[in-house]
């Protein structure tokens, strides 16, 4: 392919992308396909010869949609909005063009300089404290990671590196190795699992603090297991505390829980993976309060600011947190300015060496979306969410299992686990919309989501009357069996 067929065929893929989308109500939201079927509908084998652009683009009809789950499809409900907005395709198409690999300065300064000062931007959007940002000579400043697991486990093991070298210090009787036997971790026992599977991999144990009835962490909660483990000789050195659970959307209090962890140099992260890009509305910043006494806090974009995947944002408060842990220096990296003190090499602030051009996806939206056309699109996920937990609430069938504060309804019918299981399945079946559950306090729970970018109240209400439909048939089949 030549620039002159990529002009062609890019401007063909465009199409296809913008038809996609526009008409994406009219496909079914959820496949049915059963494991496996894509394989006998492609060669065993890579062509020999080069196929026609025409043949593969046939095939992404043929092949591939019928096995995709339609994320952006106003029908879907399920799991947390993954974000999609036509000035983010273009940024993402740009990138891809450029094609550059900036894991330092010198391999492309835009690619470095541009993602530092959109971190300030967003940063300054949802009003952090001016210690988590970069500007000319901070100490903290912002990084694009890959997703927010990414993000807890880089902070777990910054906290780790940060730990041990303390630990040496006041513990001089002990090895590196017991060091490191004794170190605890902690998380909400909503938390994402994702911060266990970072203890796993960062080789520490993890505990989980038990919240309250509204599925929140405690400042006494968190103490009590502190007092335990520290009586045990274990050394407590990282607390990671959740902003928008994805069971339930609660929050942990993290004015009880910060001053707690400054004060026993417990390393706190703050995960908000899903509710971080509503802080970009002032009324919802108070649910930001208390991130002044964090080390780290992420949130994604990718989920819910209009920036599609990937692309999650962490901040630290002292940069040097990150690059002790993760510096190591290969000749053939060193460059000129390295050593400067006047760029950042952002390979030190992440696992992976290679990174993409992901800022300029920020750089678009925050443009052409501008901070108040962020605000009304968050603002008017969160009135569909309340408009569906008064729907909820008008049928005493139903209950409403969890504050609703944001963008997610947690909803049952008043009855067994296995009634609910059967509704689930109903639902899902049908492929009319698409959910997926949760267990809160031992109930089987279900979790309606607003995620598509173009999702309206009538798409809210047709979902509503289908859950009442298929309830509704599956409460009489229940009472003729009686």
């Amino acid at each position: 392919m030549d620039t002159t067929e990529f002009r062609k065929r890019g401007k063909e893929m465009v199409d296809y992308i913008a038809d996609y989308l526009e008409r994406i109500e009219k496909r079914q939201v959820y496949p049915d396909v059963e494991p496996g079927y894509l394989r006998p509908l492609i060669p065993d084998s890579a062509p020999e010869e080069p196929e026609r652009f025409e043949d593969i683009l046939q095939d992404v009809e043929r092949v591939i949609m019928p096995g995709v789950t339609h994320w952006h499809s106003p029908y879907f409900f399920a799991y947390f909005p993954t974000a999609s907005s036509f000035p983010a395709l273009l940024a993402d198409m740009l990138s891809g063009g450029i094609g550059c690999m900036g894991f330092t300065w010198a391999t492309s300064p835009a690619c470095t300089e541009l993602e530092t000062v959109m971190l300030d931007w967003l940063g300054k959007m949802i009003n952090l404290p001016p210690q988590f940002l970069a500007g000319k000579d901070g100490e903290g400043g912002g990084v694009i990671q890959s997703t927010a697991s990414e993000a807890t486990l880089v902070a777990l093991l910054a906290a780790r590196t940060k730990a041990i070298h303390r630990a040496q210090l006041e513990k001089r009787e002990l090895t590196p190795g017991e060091i490191l036997g004794r170190l605890v971790a902690y998380t909400s026992d909503q938390a994402h699992f994702s911060v266990e599977k970072a203890g796993l991999i960062a080789g520490v144990k993890i505990k989980e603090v038990p919240t309250d009835d509204k599925f929140a962490v405690r400042g006494s909660a968190l103490r009590k297991v502190l007092d335990q483990d520290k009586a045990a000789g274990l050394i407590p050195f990282f607390f990671c505390a959740t902003l928008g659970t994805t069971t339930c959307c609660s929050f942990d209090k993290l004015l009880e829980l910060g001053p707690i962890c400054n004060a026993e140099n417990i390393w706190m992260h703050i995960d908000a993976a899903y509710a971080g890009s509503s802080f970009v509305c002032p009324e919802f910043r108070y649910l930001l309060n208390g991130v002044e006494f964090a080390d780290s806090f992420n949130f994604n974009p990718h989920k819910w600011l209009l920036v599609n995947f990937d692309c999650s944002t962490m901040w630290v408060k002292k940069r040097t947190d990150l690059t002790c842990a993760f510096k190591i220096d290969p000749v053939y990296l060193k460059h000129d300015h390295q050593e400067s003190g006047l760029i950042t090499d952002y390979r030190h602030w992440q696992i992976p060496l290679g990174r993409r051009f992901r800022s300029l996806k920020m750089w678009f939206v925050f443009r052409m979306y501008g901070v108040k056309g962020l605000q009304e699109y968050i603002r008017k996920h969160v009135k569909l969410a309340h408009e569906f937990k008064d729907l909820v609430l008008e049928d005493d069938r139903f209950e409403i299992c969890a504050d609703v504060v944001l963008g997610l309804v947690c909803f049952r019918l008043k009855g067994t686990n296995e009634l609910n299981e059967a509704l689930l399945k109903s639902i899902n079946d049908a492929r009319k919309i698409h959910l997926v559950p949760c267990h809160l306090k031992g109930k089987f729970v279900l979790r309606f989501s607003i995620c598509a970018r173009t999702v309206e109240s009538t798409h809210v209400q047709f979902a509503w009357k289908h859950i009442v439909k298929l309830a509704s048939e599956l409460l009489k089949a229940q009472k003729q069996q009686q």
